[in-house]
């Protein structure tokens, strides 16, 4: 009997013991909660990251979570953890940036470029890196500082084998930085310029099949520009000023795609202006649609547009002819009229 009251009472004491461990657990979660929902957002960084800290000793020491470092990266060694770009870590920073730039980790391997440039000045491996630091940013689509840094590259190693096409890449860069046509063309302006630029330095380079292309592209957005401009102005009924925006059209762009578009327009606005004219004046503007239609066969002998073209000039000149045959009656009438006074 007093075996067995003494293990009713271990079994009770065992019972009470595990309910006092999960109240104890249950009121730590509970302070815990109370702490992290006033504590500051400091404070619960801190917190998180004693616990990030436990739990990582915890991993260190835990034989299921250890992992070797990858094989296939050169730079996951302890031996690599120091990256500060120094003359005594020079070139371990330049393997580094090298090797992220084969992988086309452009952003990094520019990153660890800019930081060698300056200690590299004066040395063999100074072109190089600003080479490479340059296309970084072309390959990342940042077009305007590999513009700049090509730039420079060009005017400051100009015996250099690459400033060629480094000088070409300045520009390449420029035109990726050109907008839509209906935009502001600053930018278009400045690779034209860089263009005629290059082929005065390099009249015989292996890019000028390149700048021919770009050249033609730039011009074909400027001469879209023109002309959509001189439609607008037709459109709004500007007659006086499409005269004046298609005379300077066809000094600039007489030979683009948009020259007979052009040249329609113009015998189009030469009729309606003669229409709209008072009567001493139609006969000059009539005339003058028929010269644009003349102008344009003669220019663009196998265009799709002459036919329109023709049926305006066509009847632009029955027009004047009815106007001729009314003055010559007219004059004839006075004629008349003075041989019976």
């Amino acid at each position: 009997m007093p075996d067995s009251l003494e293990l009713k009472k271990n079994c009770n004491f065992a019972i009470l013991n595990k309910y006092m461990q999960i109240y104890r657990k249950i009121l730590i979660l509970t302070v815990l909660c109370l702490v992290c929902g006033l504590a500051s957002q400091a404070s619960r960084g801190e917190l998180y990251e004693n616990f990030c800290c436990f739990s990582a000793v915890q991993e260190h020491f835990s034989s299921d979570s250890f992992k070797k470092p990858k094989k296939n990266s050169p730079y996951t060694s302890s031996k690599s953890n120091n990256k500060k770009v120094t003359f005594e870590t020079f070139e371990q920073n330049y393997e580094r940036a090298c090797y992220y730039y084969e992988k086309q980790s452009f952003l990094t391997a520019a990153r660890i470029f800019e930081e060698l440039y300056p200690l590299s000045l004066g040395t063999p491996r100074a072109d190089t890196i600003l080479f490479l630091f340059a296309d970084c940013y072309y390959q990342n689509r940042d077009y305007e500082m590999a513009a700049f840094h090509f730039k420079e590259y060009a005017n400051r190693y100009t015996a250099s084998p690459r400033a060629e096409e480094a000088y070409f890449n300045a520009i390449r860069s420029i035109s990726m930085l050109s907008p839509d046509y209906s935009l502001d063309q600053t930018e278009t302006y400045y690779v034209i310029e860089e263009i005629e630029n290059f082929v005065r330095l390099y009249p015989n380079s292996r890019f000028m099949p390149n700048c021919n292309k770009l050249l033609d592209e730039m011009r074909d957005k400027l001469a879209k520009k023109s002309y959509e401009i001189l439609k607008l102005y037709y459109v709004t009924e500007n007659y006086a000023s499409v005269q004046v925006l298609a005379r300077n059209f066809f000094k600039e762009y007489a030979y683009s795609q948009y020259a007979d578009d052009a040249y329609l327009i113009l015998v189009k606005n030469n009729f309606e202006y003669a229409q709209h004219s008072v009567e001493k004046r139609k006969v000059e503007r009539y005339n003058a649609c028929i010269e644009a239609f003349k102008t344009m066969e003669i220019n663009h002998p196998y265009s799709s547009l002459l036919v329109e073209a023709r049926k305006v000039a066509d009847e632009a000149q029955i027009r004047l002819t009815k106007k001729e045959n009314i003055s010559n009656k007219k004059l004839k009438n006075n004629e008349d009229r003075l041989k019976k006074e």
